[in-house]
């Protein structure tokens, strides 16, 4: 198992007791344990695990941090993830979105008897990933959450005031592109003493199996990009994903919404990404399922899961269906 610094510091006790359920449950095999000090030490910790299974005991930047060295090496086919989430609510919103439970001895008993779920996860063209979603403009500098009401994990989100973007309500699909979509940045946030926040519009072309969604005679107010079907099997909700209706309206050419926005795609939704663009003002936004979504323009930065990346101005980000695979409840 390996130990994330930011987990031993701050909150001790869950990571003692997840070690303590672990070591135990391990029996003659034993469990091994890594306590890496910075990123360079855990990227060798997980080098060398040989043919150990990863536990990584840690928060959400500890579980991208893993599943980003694993696929840089490409064995990320090759294992099965394994996390027993710590640290505060805020930051491990990914972790259970994805169906880790949050509690120290569950997560940790879930290690020891889960089962296996395929995963999809987004690749960009500089090799990143994105396991839960993405959302332009990412707002924020880099490694801080954007502050506004959108995808909170808690209402009450971080003490220094700013609110992370995953929540429960992120367990599906459908809602997560709904709370993605009026974050700061994304437009319609409500600015101190209730009034409503004027937010900037950007001129960006935005393109969903080759589809034009918007171009750059249409500012937009934001875009977000969710993981489908496959990636959240099995979580509460997911089926209505599947039977969303009407038609997206705003530029010609533009895929119905809840339809597939190109040739051969399946009906189920696994290995398609939930699409939005949001408009200035009151306008209807576009949304649809595609493979690939390629968003280009001026500098933009944007944000996948926990991290703000960029200014870039061109990047694609393409579906990887099943790509991964993690340790959840038998029957979650």
């Amino acid at each position: 198992m390996v130990i994330d610094p930011v987990a031993r510091r701050t909150d001790g006790e869950s990571v003692r007791i997840a070690r303590d359920v672990l070591s135990a449950g391990a029996g003659a095999a034993g469990a091994k344990i890594c306590l890496p000090e910075g990123p360079e030490e855990f990227a060798r910790v997980l080098a060398r695990r040989g043919q150990r299974r990863p536990v990584v005991i840690g928060d959400d930047r500890a579980l991208l941090r893993t599943v980003g060295l694993l696929h840089k090496e490409r064995e990320l086919g090759q294992v099965t993830v394994s996390v027993i989430p710590v640290g505060a609510p805020a930051s491990v919103g990914l972790s259970r979105a994805l169906g880790v439970p949050t509690d120290a001895v569950a997560a940790a008993r879930t290690v020891l008897d889960g089962g296996e779920r395929a995963m999809d996860l987004l690749t960009d063209d500089s090799d990143g990933i994105v396991l839960g979603g993405l959302r332009i403009p990412g707002g924020g500098g880099q490694g801080e959450y954007a502050a506004g009401p959108a995808h909170p994990v808690e209402r009450a989100g971080r003490a220094d005031g700013h609110r992370p973007w995953w929540g429960p309500a992120a367990r599906t699909a459908r809602t997560a592109l709904a709370m993605l979509a009026p974050a700061a940045g994304l437009g319609g946030g409500i600015g101190f003493g209730g009034r409503r926040a004027r937010v900037p519009a950007h001129r960006l072309r935005i393109e969903a199996d080759g589809v034009v969604l918007a171009d750059l005679d249409r500012p937009v107010r934001g875009v977000s990009v969710v993981t489908g079907l496959r990636g959240m099997a099995g979580m509460s909700g997911m089926a209505g994903m599947a039977g969303m209706t009407g038609v997206a309206e705003g530029r010609r050419g533009a895929v119905p919404a809840g339809r597939d926005g190109g040739e051969g795609h399946d009906g189920g939704g696994g290995g398609l990404a939930e699409v939005e663009v949001r408009w200035p003002g009151e306008a209807r936004p576009v949304r649809t399922r595609a493979r690939a979504v390629t968003v280009s323009g001026a500098d933009f930065h944007y944000r996948a899961d926990a991290v703000v990346g960029g200014p870039v101005r061109t990047r694609t980000w393409t579906v990887q269906a099943g790509a991964w695979r993690l340790t959840v409840p038998k029957g979650g």
